[in-house]
């Protein structure tokens, strides 16, 4: 059974467990949405904004800037993406960008990302909570009241929020407005830069220090790809028809460049050796995938074990494995956030900007017609990148 189903199971448990225990549990159900709320955590979110609200003022003058700048580089992107794509689709290159799920564990064919599973997880919890205590920060600095916290759940797409006093949030000034609604975005890309310098240290000093490079690891089979049912999770691949393996970036020039789609593969592993043929990705039918995702297979150096043992050197890299994904994520997703369409955050700030000098019937037009674009190229990126990919779990 894939993770992916296991998701499924999951959510529509959620979902029985919901309705059958509506009133116990306190959920409120709007169709296909899900929303627990509770008056929980608005002490801890008061105390932090009351540390010194001018701070989170001024530091969110700094913040708006850089939302603004953000919102324009993520619409260069994705149009930039759609060219791209559009071009690589009619002269067949295997130049286009591909779109990401972003769920722990499920490895779409094609898929340029995929994340652990408890790694993943813990990245995306935090990057929740702290978008959310960003929003609720700034709201209680400016002073706005908090009305509610809670989760929702939105189909499959997990979330967070926090609910703010629509009167007060209308009474407050345009700037503030743009404060609060830039805050959950430019505390994920704060979280995202403070992760990226505890990976920097550790992956530029400790790791190289503590552990030598020793072939590859198979972290995971793709359902229904090449190698499912032939290689498996956990196997150490040292060689690949005739060459050496040392690490990913040796596996990945490997497969990338010296072979094509339906060239076999043969795979020398600590479990024995064993041969696959390997198709066309989903998206590009031009690129050799065997079905497999790797990782270099490290080995704690003996002077390092016999001075410090085995287990703070692992958890020193796991640590950094869950720091770069912290890092990741918070980034990509602080960013999609700040598209300009609505209900994102960029989308409330790019209707405020516009309300400056506008009226908001032109506002209410532009807005909408903004919205319905880069709905429109963000779907179709998605559904090119990602669709072709789940269908083949799938079927």
């Amino acid at each position: 059974m894939n993770v992916l189903l296991y998701y499924v199971i999951l959510i529509v448990a959620i979902y029985i467990l919901a309705i059958l225990f509506r009133d116990r549990l306190k959920i409120d159900i709007y169709g296909p949405i899900l929303m627990k709320r509770t008056q929980k955590m608005r002490g801890w979110i008061d105390f932090i904004a009351n540390l010194s609200p001018r701070f989170w003022r001024w530091s969110m003058n700094i913040g708006i800037p850089i939302a603004i700048l953000g919102m324009i580089f993520m619409v260069y992107t994705i149009i930039m993406s759609l060219m791209i794509m559009i071009q690589s689709y009619m002269v067949q290159t295997s130049s286009a960008p591909a779109a990401a799920l972003l769920l722990p564990g499920v490895d779409v064919p094609g898929s340029p990302v995929f994340i652990p599973i408890v790694s993943g997880i813990i990245a995306l919890v935090l990057l929740m909570v702290v978008h959310e205590f960003g929003h609720g920060i700034l709201a209680r600095a400016e002073g706005v009241k908090i009305k509610s916290i809670g989760v929702i759940l939105a189909a499959i797409l997990p979330g967070a929020f926090v609910e703010l006093d629509e009167e007060d949030v209308e009474k407050a000034k345009k700037s503030a407005k743009l404060r609060i609604y830039a805050a959950g975005s430019i505390f994920n890309i704060a979280l995202a830069g403070l992760a990226f310098v505890v990976v920097l240290i550790l992956s530029s000093s400790f790791i190289p220090y503590a552990f030598q490079e020793n072939g590859v690891t198979i972290t995971s089979i793709t359902h229904n790809g090449p190698a499912e049912g032939v290689l498996k999770e956990g196997m150490v691949v040292t060689n690949i028809n005739g060459f050496q393996v040392n690490s990913r970036t040796d596996y990945t020039d490997l497969i990338m460049n010296k072979t094509k789609p339906g060239d076999k593969l043969t795979f020398v592993t600590d479990q024995g050796t064993y041969t696959i043929t390997s198709t066309g990705q989903p998206h590009n039918a031009s690129i050799t995938y065997p079905g497999t995702r790797s990782e270099t297979h490290l080995v704690v150096k003996p002077e390092v074990s016999s001075k410090y043992g085995e287990i703070l050197p692992w958890f020193l890299y796991y640590l950094s494995d869950v720091g770069y994904w912290v890092f990741a994520l918070n980034l990509m997703v602080a960013l999609f956030n700040l598209l300009p369409f609505k209900p994102l955050d960029g989308g409330i700030i790019f209707e405020e900007l516009l309300g400056y000098k506008l009226s908001k019937e032109w506002v209410d037009k532009i807005v909408s017609s903004v919205t319905a674009v880069m709905v429109s190229i963000v779907a179709f990126l998605i559904i090119y990148s990602i669709v072709p990919g789940i269908i083949s779990m799938v079927t």
